[in-house]
């Protein structure tokens, strides 16, 4: 397949995602699947949710064609695949009557496992030789899970997880058209974010549709998948994909830490990530999704370039990139409850 048959995949991606999104809210609405706002909300008005399923869907069947196109391996696309509709069917079920944590968590770790294997992912170690032999598997199985979770925490406000998975694959397919070691790497990236941008048109500020645990679980097996493929190419690659993660990496990170380090049970519902300080303090979402794809477009991905391509190494490239990042994390209070929202939350958000 050539580079217009890959354009022209996408593009049908994007409206096949886009029509079943709209199918899937109508279908959220008839069968009572309703986010109803409470406390801990940052939405303020019942919203459909579930319409993640659209982007697992259309991924699936992009992946499909890319294997009958010689573009895609039959392995590694059945392991996308089979970890990623297992994670999606998790959620949907949780979407629907809440399943305890510890299914959930088992469905990652299996799915994870899956995932692994299918890429085939030698103990490459993308630590340099610090790590080595089955404790790359662990950290890498680990790496898998968290973030299939913390999509799930950073999906708290409109269009923030879909605009992440649309700047950071769109992001990683440039890194493969910069170092081509392999024709067409690009592809896979370029239609997964397809899939979420048909799904963003209506998520986007304010939102007519929520992605549901069955859209953040797979966009984060997704983005785990993309990154993993990348470290059997190269190690380079692979730290690309993880300072353009960076926003999601490093908000969820340390707010899990800090309620960590204060005694809360970290899997309570809560607000106070660094993303929903701030759409607290600008009572605004879609100023916040904008700011994060404006630092994924114009600070991280110029990095992952530059880590990419060896002009800095690995190591250097992460620390520059996730300094700033850190910085606006503990301004913003990730991880630390915010007492003025008390007075604030009888207020509508702006959109």
């Amino acid at each position: 397949m050539n580079s217009l048959g890959i354009s022209a995949l996408c593009a049908v991606t994007v409206l096949a995602s886009w029509a079943l999104t709209r199918a899937f809210r109508s279908y959220a609405v008839g069968r009572g699947m309703i986010d109803v706002p409470n406390e801990r909300s940052s939405h303020v008005r019942p919203t459909p949710r579930g319409g993640g399923a659209a982007i697992a869907l259309t991924t699936v069947a992009a992946l499909l064609v890319l294997v009958l196109a010689d573009v895609l391996s039959w392995t590694v696309a059945l392991g996308f695949s089979g970890a990623g509709g297992a994670v999606a069917v998790t959620g949907f079920l949780d979407d629907r009557k809440h399943l305890q944590r510890r299914w959930r968590l088992l469905s990652h770790f299996v799915a994870a496992s899956v995932l692994l294997i299918s890429l085939g992912t030698r103990p490459i170690a993308p630590f340099g030789d610090v790590l080595s032999g089955w404790v790359v598997w662990v950290v890498l199985l680990l790496y898998v899970v968290w973030l299939i979770n913390l999509t799930n925490f950073m999906d708290g406000i409109d269009g923030l997880a879909a605009s992440e998975a649309v700047t950071v694959s769109a992001g990683g397919a440039l890194l493969y058209g910069l170092t081509p070691p392999l024709v067409n790497a690009w592809a896979t990236p370029l239609v997964f974010a397809a899939a979420a941008l048909g799904f963003l048109v209506w998520n986007r500020p304010p939102a007519r549709i929520f992605m549901g645990d069955v859209g953040s679980g797979f966009i984060g097996l997704s983005l785990a998948a993309l990154s993993l493929h990348a470290l059997t190419v190269s190690p380079s690659l692979f730290w690309g994909w993880i300072i353009l993660l960076g926003v999601f990496i490093v908000d969820a990170s340390m707010t899990l830490l800090r309620r960590m380090l204060r005694g809360e049970r970290v899997y309570d519902a809560h607000r106070t990530h660094a993303y929903q300080h701030a759409a607290t303090r600008w009572r605004t979402h879609g100023r916040v999704t904008l700011a994060v794809i404006a630092v994924n477009l114009f600070w991280l991905l110029p990095l992952a370039c530059v880590v990419a391509t060896h002009r800095v190494d690995s190591m250097t490239g992460t620390a520059l990139a996730y300094a700033p990042l850190l910085v606006v994390a503990m301004w913003l209070g990730a991880g630390v409850p915010d007492l003025r929202r008390q007075h604030d939350d009888a207020r509508p958000a702006k959109t």
